[in-house]
């Protein structure tokens, strides 16, 4: 494979991508999880360049863009699961925010800040994005079940850096670059593309523990639970439905949502209300960046809509959760996410459903 044919984002994955409309969910082999864990056949890749150049996504300019999809194509010809490309450019945005940077700390280079001393290459190779995105896959191939790690461990598996829990919090942000440069993204942007998302009519927003309860006696006016994640964890919707509310809530205004809050400051920060079936509303509050999503939008089980922060009234970066019947989006209608959960065999916390556990209707 030429550089010159890495100038361009991947237009077809033959016989295993499935093309993906406006508002649906990439499908491998009958299940979402498993069209990331599949290896693609090595080579069976068609590139072609953008038309106009590359583009901004989110918070990255044209070149980070194109060096996401450098890292994408060469995972792809390499046929590494879907799940390595998001590993990866997460990796290089923690390293270098997608820059080919010439030197960084004692003998580090470019997008993988890898270093010659440590074996990863010769200095000139290492400047070459289509050798190190190489390197880095090469090594993570031989990481015994990394397909099944969180992203921050499998990139730790690799990298061996002095900050081993940096990774986790750009797995949002790869994830919606590796859905851009692939084509798999949406028209409003939105991730379609969703690595370990469980399938099920309900799923956990974050996998994470239960560090808040409902109506506790201390927080009698803690609608919500609260869910121990890390900044940058991407937040799933917990059901299949339509998006409600996009909203950035705090008083005062003037704080904004694009910084973190505080327990001085009252409002959700960023957040979304989604409605389901049988008038279930659910809340997804103190999110790091803009919503993912789009008022009216529908989403999918599992589809990200964001990813954790703490914008608004919080100490520290975590997802507040909350559960509303009846279609009703006030306090008075908020139930215990934690039961409503368990109900509908998707347990909050490190817990897993019990064995042949059968969701309670919500109709």
């Amino acid at each position: 494979m030429t550089r010159k044919a890495l100038t361009g984002i991947i237009a077809t994955i033959v016989g295993l991508v499935v093309a993906c409309a406006a508002g649906g969910v990439l499908l491998f082999g009958g299940g979402v999880a498993s069209g990331c864990t599949m290896p693609l056949p090595s080579g069976a890749v068609s590139l072609s360049a953008p038309a106009g150049g590359w583009r901004p996504v989110g918070r990255f300019d044209s070149e980070q863009v194109g060096h996401a999809g450098t890292i994408a194509a060469v995972g792809a010809q390499m046929g590494v699961p879907i799940r390595g490309w998001i590993i990866a450019v997460a990796t290089a945005i923690q390293e270098s925010d997608l820059r080919n940077v010439t030197g960084g700390p004692d003998d580090s280079i470019g997008l993988f800040q890898q270093r010659p001393s440590q074996g990863w290459g010769t200095p000139e190779q290492l400047r070459d994005p289509v050798y190190v995105s190489g390197k880095f896959y090469e090594k993570l191939l031989t990481v015994p079940g990394w397909q099944q790690m969180p992203l921050t461990e499998a990139a730790q598996a690799v990298q061996r850096s002095a900050y081993p829990d940096a990774y986790a919090r750009h797995e949002g942000d790869a994830t919606l670059l590796v859905n851009s440069v692939s084509g798999l993204g949406g028209a409003s942007g939105a991730p379609l593309l969703n690595c370990g998302a469980a399938a099920g009519p309900w799923t956990q927003p974050v996998l994470a523990p239960v560090v808040s309860a409902f109506r506790t006696a201390e927080r009698p006016t803690h609608h919500g639970v609260d869910l121990g994640a890390g900044r940058g964890t991407p937040i799933r919707a917990a059901a299949a439905g339509t998006v409600t509310v996009v909203r950035c809530n705090i008083v005062p205004a003037s704080h904004g949502c694009d910084v973190d809050g505080s327990p001085n400051v009252r409002g959700c920060g960023w957040y979304v209300d989604i409605e389901h079936a049988g008038g279930v509303v659910t809340r997804y509050c103190h999110m790091l960046t803009h919503p993912y999503v789009q008022l009216g939008q529908t989403v999918a089980v599992g589809d990200i809509i964001g990813v954790v922060g703490s914008s608004g009234n919080s100490s520290g970066p975590h997802l507040h959760y909350e559960v509303h019947l009846g279609g009703d989006h006030s306090s008075q209608s908020a139930t215990d996410p934690v039961l409503f959960m368990a109900q509908m065999c998707a347990p909050l916390g490190l817990v897993d459903p019990p064995p042949n556990c059968q969701p309670t209707s919500t109709g």
